[in-house]
């Protein structure tokens, strides 16, 4: 009985605590479109205003922006740094596709950041300043839309990981 008893404790904390980080994940998820935003920003004045180059653009960046955020931008910087021929693109797509499952965000945020490592790095400083205030935009439409899915998902999530948990304790029972 109190195998059972222990057992369907450990059950309800499971179900509860996924339904946690579920909910926590969407709040994460605007949250840090949001610091994408503002370290792309930081990033634009870098460029355009300061004229720093783009590696050391990425790592001043990196250096002011919170985590997960910075973990992307400096491994851009570090592979952009490698000088192992491969153009600002490749080094920009294969920093954020392995540091993107770490982030609460997905793809609609990932194919921004893309198109913007396609961009960067290979035009006029005004022309970057037009992709990067297009990326911010983009960004704030995905962050609006990201909000709109926590309100609705956050607390059901929270609710479900519990009632599920329970369900499968009065099954075990």
């Amino acid at each position: 009985m109190l195998v059972k008893l222990i057992g369907a404790a450990l059950v309800l904390f499971a179900g509860t605590l996924i339904g946690f980080l579920q909910a926590a994940r969407y709040a994460d998820r605007p949250k840090q479109i949001r610091q994408l935003s503002g370290s792309l920003q930081r990033l634009e004045t870098e460029i355009v205003y300061g004229r720093t180059p783009l590696p050391e653009a990425l790592r001043n960046t990196a250096a002011s922006a919170e985590q997960p955020i910075s973990r992307l931008l400096q491994a851009a910087a570090d592979e952009l740094g490698l000088g192992d021929g491969r153009t600002f693109r490749e080094c920009w797509e294969s920093a954020m596709r392995a540091g993107w499952p770490a982030t609460a965000m997905r793809e609609p945020e990932l194919k921004v950041a893309l198109r913007l490592g396609s961009t960067l790095g290979i035009s006029d400083k005004d022309d970057q300043l037009k992709h990067l205030r297009l990326a911010a935009v983009q960004l704030k439409a995905e962050e609006d839309a990201a909000k709109d899915e926590q309100s609705k998902y956050e607390k059901m999530s929270r609710s479900l990981g519990l009632l599920l948990a329970a369900l499968v304790v009065i099954l075990m029972v």
